[in-house]
């Protein structure tokens, strides 16, 4: 295959940036979307060009990293795809393709498609974790959790934290995100303890880190790679409203 690449090109967060066109040969279709970005880059390497700077850890859809804007969509055309699953067959011999970083405020772009995606760091920071002993596991029937609430609790937890859903949503918002790291945990019994305080944090973190709020466009839900659902935010909307009740009524800042 051989392909026109425009991919926006930034030196780092001060810079204006520009789309630069590149043509790259001798994809195969068999090949992933990371995978011919090593090829453009081995090419550019070899031409004493600046390579592309662009995210990837494991490439194996678990983990990401691989944050990319496809022709105006997060993660590209495939659903319930990332970018490092994305091959290239789902594209034409002599297609343009244009690769840009996640758009959005709370993720400033480090250099060319990386983005700094560390306010989901400090919102899973401020209440992402339970209250439990460290050292050996517990025996596993010691805390009876019914079926319903385990499988619910393991649809959150597939989020992977990539930000398409931020990357998507014409208000940046990162309600999904928030929804499900804060689901999976408030529907054990272990997260209990911490539910009505993980919520207020969560929340408020994510509104100083500049995140925009849901208005129900569901384009989250159409580009997250995990497919976690628009069910969570509704939760989230409920538990907040809870928590802010009671903590009104008992007088506490949380």
């Amino acid at each position: 295959m051989k392909l026109t690449l425009k991919i926006w090109r930034q030196a780092n967060t001060e810079d204006q940036g520009r789309f630069i066109s590149y043509s790259v040969d001798d994809v195969s279709s068999d090949s992933s979307f990371l995978e011919m970005l090593d090829l453009l880059n081995e090419q550019l390497v070899a031409k004493g060009e600046e390579p592309v700077a662009f995210d990837h850890d494991c490439r194996e859809g678990i983990c990401g990293m691989c944050s990319l804007r496809i022709n105006g969509l997060a993660h590209g055309p495939e659903r319930a795809t990332t970018v490092c699953q994305l091959h290239m067959r789902s594209f034409q011999d002599g297609d343009t393709i244009t690769i840009e970083p996640w758009r959005a405020a709370p993720f400033p772009v480090v250099k060319d498609l990386v983005v700094d995606r560390s306010s989901f760091d400090a919102i899973i920071q401020s209440g992402g974790f339970i209250t439990a002993r460290t050292g050996s596991a517990q025996d596993a029937n010691s805390i009876l959790v019914p079926k319903c609430d385990a499988d619910t609790a393991m649809d959150a937890a597939a989020c992977i934290g990539c930000g398409a859903c931020v990357a998507a949503c014409k208000n940046a918002s990162a309600m999904l995100f928030v929804a499900a790291k804060a689901a999976h945990l408030n529907t054990l019994p272990q997260g209990q303890a911490e539910k009505d305080r993980r919520v207020l944090k969560m929340v408020s973190t994510m509104d100083e880190a500049g995140f925009g709020n849901c208005t129900n466009y569901g384009e989250c839900e159409a580009v997250c790679p995990k497919e976690i659902s628009l069910d969570f935010i509704a939760k989230l909307n409920r538990d907040y409203g809870k928590a802010s009740i009671k903590a009104f009524l008992s007088g506490s800042d949380e």
